[in-house]
């Protein structure tokens, strides 16, 4: 029997790539135990338990930005937080630690260093956290989802991706996806989407371009998000909503699509051959451009400025775009031809082969 720590958390970015290795190891042998590391604050505290992991808890020790108390009481509760690692891994037998990036990552690698045990990373992202920057010095195995990805001894994996999503029939699903939306099956269908929470400049120029678009005699699915303020136009054809429960059944409608550039909405997209207009968030350290760039540079995707995605553009490129239907399929096959649909798979083997090669030179000299 293996067993399996598999640290990571905080947000979906994290916790949805864990949990489908997660899946995949306990299907492929049901004898291994997965434990799972995070904190008792992020996402994974309602997630993991739901889908029938244990959850091991250590405190949320962020790193320090600026010279204040935290900053002062950090290195002993970091400390402690590598100690408490330690001892879950010498206490549950750990064989390998996973980690996923995030808060308790950090401190994962560390004591699977210092307790001799191997580690394998998942970096879901172009632009890699602080966390997997420091624990792909030494690991076994370094799986990214992106080429490009400056890790050392970086390979490239893909995303994991939920089942629902990996094993999409598109074909079988569409009519029943079309009933769900009130569509018509028989006409193509541009999926427009900035998340669950929303995107204000995605669901502004969408919903001021609603008469243009469906005028190309494409349908338009618009997930607006929990914080959407626009209205929806009430155009035959445009179907406005505030969330899909259903992400899988909107994905086997979509032949286009209008979104951020997340490593999680990108890495559908392309495993699903979907060509897309991509809107990057525009705070935060730009990562969301890199996620993008391996599928627009392959020529599945076209990358537009938040600023500059105005219903000015939408009529100018996007609406001839969407009229020619040999460069919509060439961006399709284009999308497809990076994109991995085994990325669970490929992952897996990356920690078997971390297993078989154990911990490197470095292992344990900490």
């Amino acid at each position: 029997m293996t067993t399996y720590l598999l640290a990571g958390g905080g947000t979906a970015g994290h916790v949805n790539p864990l949990l489908a290795v997660a899946d995949r190891l306990r299907k492929r042998n049901p004898d291994d135990e997965v434990l799972v590391l995070g904190t008792a604050e992020g996402l994974e505290s309602r997630l993991v338990p739901q889908r029938g992991y244990e959850l091991l808890t250590i405190a949320k020790v962020p790193f320090p930005r600026r010279p204040n108390r935290a900053a002062v009481a950090f290195p002993s509760r970091f400390r402690r937080s590598i100690d408490d690692v330690r001892s879950i891994i010498e206490e549950r037998g750990v064989d390998v630690v996973v980690g996923f990036g995030g808060y308790v990552s950090t401190p994962a690698y560390l004591a699977a260093r210092r307790a001799g045990v191997p580690v394998a990373i998942h970096e879901a992202n172009a632009r890699p956290g602080l966390a997997n920057r420091l624990g792909s010095r030494w690991a076994a195995g370094v799986g990214v989802a992106f080429g490009g990805t400056p890790l050392k001894g970086a390979e490239v994996v893909g995303m994991p991706l939920r089942n629902e999503i990996e094993a999409l029939d598109r074909t079988g699903l569409r009519d029943e996806a079309a009933r769900l939306h009130r569509l018509d099956p028989a006409r193509p269908v541009l999926l427009a989407t900035g998340g669950s929470l929303g995107a204000r400049r995605i669901n502004r120029t969408m919903a001021a371009s609603a008469a243009a678009l469906v005028a190309t005699g494409w349908q338009v699915l618009h997930i607006t998000g929990a914080s959407s303020d626009v209205e929806d136009p009430g155009l035959p054809g445009y179907r406005m909503v505030e969330y899909a429960d259903r992400m899988d059944l909107a994905l086997a409608l979509a032949g286009f699509a209008v979104s951020r550039a997340g490593a999680a909405t990108v890495s559908e997209l392309a495993a699903l051959g979907i060509p897309a207009v991509y809107v990057p968030y525009p705070v935060g350290n730009g990562e969301q451009r890199f996620n993008a760039a391996d599928v627009v540079g392959a020529g599945g995707g076209i990358l537009v400025d938040d600023a500059d995605f105005t219903p000015e553009w939408v009529a100018a490129e996007l609406v001839p775009l969407l009229g020619d239907r040999t460069r919509v399929d060439a961006m399709a096959a284009a999308a497809a031809s990076v994109g991995h649909r085994d990325g669970t798979d490929r992952m897996v083997a990356l920690v078997d082969a971390a297993l078989g090669g154990g911990a490197g030179d470095s292992a344990g000299s900490a």
